[in-house]
C-alpha cells in the first residue's frame, strides 16, 4: 500500500491535521504535569519530634523562641538539636527522628552535660507549614522510620509508566489508535481525581501506578497517532514537538506549586485542567494507516473525503488508487532477481541486533544513548528543587528551557547531522554537570543556569534518539530496535527518582553520574554513522554498510546522478 500518497494529494499539515495535531498534544500536557507533580506532592519540610505538654520556651543556638513553629523555618538538621521547655518544667533536646529528656537539668541552657534519656519517637511529629501546607508527607507521617514510604512514591510511577507503554502500544495495534486516546484521556482524568481523595499511602499508590499506565499509554499512543496525521514533509517537527507539550506539563506543575500548598486541591488542579480535551476526543477519526492496514475501506474513503472537505481541496484521490502497487513495484507476488517466487523472510529476534560486533557495538550505543536520555531528563527535572533558589522557579525554568532545544534540535537535525547534533548535546550535558560540582554552594545563579543548560542539552538528544534509531536500522529489524531503546529509557526513568535520592549523601551525587555517563556516551556517539540526507534501509546488510564513506571520486559522481535523478523526478511531477 502506498498510503503516504495521502499527504501529496490533500497537504501534509493543512487545516484538517494541524486542528487534530494541537488537540491531541494538547493532552499530552497531562502526561506531563502527572509525570512530574510528585515534586510537591511528597515534599518534606522541616520537622522535629513532639513532645508531652505544652512548650513555653525554645532554643536554638543563639536563638530563642517561645514556640516551634517559631524556630522550624531556619531549623537545619544535623547542626544541633532544638531545646524546648514544658510548663511542667521538663526540658528536651529534639531532633528529626529522636527526642531526650534532660535528667534533673539545674538551668535552661543550650548546652548540658548531665543524663539523658533518648527515645525514638513515636509517630507524633511537629512540621513547618511556611513553605508546605500539607503533603502526603505531613498528611501520613512518611519521616524516619517511614522515610522510604515517600521515595518510592516516584519510582512506582515510573515502573507504572513502563508497563502503560508495553500494553498500551500493543492493544493500539489491536483495536486502534482513537479508542485507546479516548480510554487513556477519560482515566487520566479519573484516576488523577481519585488520587486527591485516596484516604491512604497504600490506596494512593495503587491510583497512582494506575495514572502512569494510562499516562504512559497516551504518550505513546500519541506519537503515532499524529505521526500517521502527518506527511514526511513536518513529520521531524511534529513528532519533536510533541515533547514541547510535555514541558508545558512541567511548567503547569510549577506555577501551580507555587499557588497552591496542600496537596490535594492541587492533584484536582493539576487533573482537571486538560480536561476539555474529553468534550473533543470523542470526534477524532481512526488514521488512515489504520483503517487501510485492516481492510477497512470505506471508513478509509469517507475520511479523504472529509479531509479534503475540510482542507478545502477537491478530493480526487480514491481508496482503490492506494491499493495499487506503485511503479516498479510487482503487482503479484514478491519475485527475486532472477524472477523466481522470492521466498519468505524469517522471523528476526532481538538476537539480530546483535549479529555482528558492528551491529553489537551500535545498539549498545543506541541503548545507552536512550538510557541516559530519559535519566539525564528526569534527574534535572526532578533534582531542580535541590539547586537553591526558589525551587518552584527552578522547576518551571527546567520546563521552559526545553521549547528552544526542540527548534534548536529540529535545525541542527536538518543542517549538521544527526550524529553531530547527538553527540555534542551530550557533551555539554556532561560538561554542565561537572561544572555545577566546582561552582562554590553559595552562589545559586550560576548553579541553577549550569543546570538549566545541561537539561537543554540533554533535552536535544532525548528528543532525536527516536528518529536516529529509525534511521540506524534496516525495515525488518527497525521496529524491534525503537522497541527495545524504548525499554531502556523507561529503565532510566525507573533509576531517575533513586539517582536524585543520592543527594542525602552528597548533594551534587546526582549530577556527577550524569555527567560522567553523558560525557562517555557522547563520545561513543560520535562512532555512529551519520544518517542525514541517506534513504532508509532495508536489509542488515545496508545497515551495516552505513558509515562506509565512499571515495571523493564516487562521492561527486553520486552526487551528480542524486541530482539527475531529482532533476527527472521533477520533470515527471510536472508532467
Amino acid at each position: 500500500m502506498t498510503v503516504e500518497r495521502i499527504f501529496d494529494e490533500l497537504g501534509h499539515f493543512k487545516r484538517f491535521q494541524a486542528c487534530l495535531y494541537f488537540a491531541a498534544v494538547f493532552q499530552a500536557i497531562a502526561c506531563g504535569i502527572h509525570y512530574l507533580a510528585s515534586v510537591f506532592l511528597v515534599q518534606t519540610p522541616n520537622f522535629v519530634c513532639s513532645v508531652p505538654g505544652n512548650i513555653t520556651a525554645v532554643l536554638y543556638g543563639n536563638l530563642t523562641a517561645s514556640s516551634l513553629e517559631d524556630i522550624l523555618p531556619v531549623f537545619k538538621s544535623g547542626t544541633g538539636p532544638l531545646v524546648v521547655k514544658t510548663t511542667e518544667g521538663a526540658q528536651w533536646e529534639l531532633s528529626q527522628c529522636r527526642s531526650a529528656l534532660r535528667i534533673n537539668p539545674k538551668y535552661f541552657t543550650y548546652d548540658f552535660d548531665g543524663n539523658k534519656t533518648v527515645t525514638a519517637c513515636d509517630g507524633n511529629f511537629v512540621y513547618d507549614h511556611t513553605e508546605i501546607h500539607q503533603s502526603i508527607v505531613t498528611d501520613w507521617d512518611l519521616v524516619c522510620d517511614n522515610e522510604w514510604l515517600a521515595k518510592l512514591c516516584q519510582p512506582t510511577f515510573m515502573l507504572g509508566v513502563l508497563i502503560g507503554a508495553l500494553v498500551f502500544g500493543d492493544i493500539a495495534d489491536r483495536v486502534g489508535r482513537v479508542r485507546i486516546l479516548m480510554f487513556t484521556s477519560v482515566c487520566q482524568f479519573g484516576f488523577g481525581v481519585a488520587v486527591a481523595f485516596s484516604g491512604n499511602y497504600y490506596l494512593f499508590m495503587v491510583l497512582r501506578f494506575l495514572l502512569a499506565m494510562v499516562s504512559s499509554g497516551y504518550l505513546v499512543v500519541v506519537f503515532v497517532y499524529v505521526t500517521e496525521f502527518t506527511g514526511i514533509k513536518v513529520r521531524t517537527w511534529t513528532s519533536m514537538h510533541v515533547h514541547a507539550a510535555f514541558a508545558v506539563g512541567v511548567m503547569v506543575v510549577a506555577l501551580t506549586g507555587y499557588l497552591v500548598r496542600v496537596w490535594w486541591i492541587y492533584q484536582i488542579i493539576l487533573s482537571t485542567c486538560t480536561s476539555p480535551f474529553l468534550l473533543l476526543c470523542w470526534k477524532f477519526p481512526e488514521t488512515p494507516f489504520y483503517l487501510m492496514a485492516k481492510g477497512r475501506y470505506k471508513d478509509a474513503q469517507t475520511l479523504l473525503d472529509t479531509i479534503a472537505s475540510f482542507n478545502g481541496i477537491e478530493c480526487k484521490l480514491k481508496v482503490q488508487e492506494l491499493l495499487e502497487p506503485e511503479e516498479g513495484e510487482s503487482g503479484g507476488a514478491l519475485l527475486d532477481e532472477a524472477g523466481e517466487p522470492a521466498q519468505p523472510q524469517k522471523k528476526l529476534s532481538m538476537l539480530d541486533l546483535f549479529r555482528t560486533w558492528k551491529m553489537a557495538r551500535r545498539t549498545c550505543t543506541v541503548w545507552a544513548i536512550w538510557f541516559i536520555g530519559s535519566l539525564g531528563y528526569y534527574v534535572f527535572s526532578l533534582g531542580s528543587v535541590n539547586l537553591g533558589g526558589n525551587q518552584y522557579m527552578n522547576l518551571f525554568l527546567a520546563g521552559a528551557v526545553e521549547l528552544p532545544s526542540y527548534l534548536v534540535g529540529c535545525f541542527a537535525m536538518d543542517r549538521i547531522g544527526r550524529k553531530k547534533t547527538c553527540a555534542p548535546s551530550l557533551i555539554l550535558a556532561g560538561i554542565s554537570c561537572m561544572l555545577i560540582i566546582v561552582v562554590p554552594a553559595d552562589i545559586d545563579a550560576v548553579a541553577i543556569a549550569l543546570a538549566m543548560t545541561g537539561k537543554f542539552a540533554i533535552a536535544i538528544a532525548f528528543g532525536l534518539i527516536y528518529l536516529y534509531t529509525c534511521e540506524l536500522y534496516p525495515t525488518t529489524i527497525r521496529t524491534l530496535a525503537v522497541g527495545s531503546g524504548s525499554m531502556m529509557c523507561r529503565v532510566g526513568s525507573v533509576v531517575a527518582p533513586f539517582c536524585v535520592y543520592l543527594a542525602d549523601v552528597w548533594i551534587y551525587l546526582p549530577q556527577l553520574i550524569v555527567g560522567i555517563l553523558a560525557f562517555i556516551i557522547g563520545v561513543l556517539t560520535l562512532l555512529l554513522p551519520e544518517t542525514l540526507g541517506r534513504p532508509l534501509t532495508t536489509t542488515l546488510e545496508e545497515a551495516e554498510a552505513l558509515g562506509s564513506e565512499p571515495s571523493k571520486k564516487d562521492s561527486a559522481l553520486g552526487s551528480k546522478d542524486a541530482e539527475d535523478g531529482l532533476e527527472m523526478n521533477h520533470r515527471k511531477a510536472k508532467a
